[in-house]
């Protein structure tokens, strides 16, 4: 294996890696913010604990559809190149 088929399989390899990471994070950030968001009119509007409630089950649906939107489309582009 030549150096510029080396760096074209780290770069791949980088690639895939970045995609995990991303999808991880949006399992994170989706009920992280709306949990935020809910927390700050509960506090706003004194209904504690309602809206946090609510909102992260919101951030919960928002997250595992973004990790669904981002599955689909690796799976789309894995399939082109195999």
């Amino acid at each position: 294996m030549d150096i510029k088929g080396f760096l074209n399989l780290q770069t791949e390899g980088a690639r895939a890696m970045s995609n995990a990471g991303v999808i991880g994070l949006h399992m994170v950030s989706g009920p992280a913010v709306g949990f935020g968001i809910g927390y700050g009119l509960d506090c706003w509007l004194a209904t504690t604990p309602w809206c946090g409630l609510a909102f992260l089950f919101v951030g919960i649906g928002a997250g595992f559809l973004n990790v669904w939107r981002d599955t689909r489309q690796l799976m789309r582009k894995l399939d082109r190149q195999g």
